[in-house]
């Protein structure tokens, strides 16, 4: 079994940066993060994660929905939502996207950990494209 990629967009460094230390000494392979949409689709092209942890709001022009519904629609990349925004439209715009899992902020460890591990057994691999 291959250990599975995770790119993280997030637009704090210092939040992005604990989340690729934590995923790497879980076990997962972080390569790189983005802080912006753009960046993200950027970095989705050349690392091909398995699976993207994304907040809702990054800087830029594209906010993370339209980010994850570029990287499903360009890579077919499943995309679980870290974010700390509950208001009712943001919910409903996300929900168009269908992420895997939606984790609110503060989360703890052992709740990502478990939603990393659902959100890679419910997609199996089979989600994303062949590069």
């Amino acid at each position: 079994m291959t250990t599975a990629k995770i790119l993280v967009v997030e637009d704090e460094t210092i939040v992005a940066k604990d989340l690729q230390r934590r995923l790497t000494r879980i076990g997962y392979v972080v390569p790189t993060t983005a802080s912006s949409g753009e960046e993200a689709l950027s970095k989705a092209k050349e690392v091909s994660p398995d699976l993207v942890l994304m907040d809702i709001r990054l800087k830029g022009k594209m906010d993370g929905v339209e980010t994850a519904k570029q990287l499903q629609s360009c890579f077919n990349i499943p995309v679980i939502y870290l974010t700390a925004y509950t208001d009712k439209e943001i919910s409903e715009r996300a929900k168009v996207t269908q992420p895997l899992l939606y984790l609110l902020k503060p989360f703890k460890e052992k709740e990502l950990c478990a939603a990393i591990a659902t959100a890679l057994d419910l997609d199996g691999g089979q989600t994303k494209k062949s590069a």
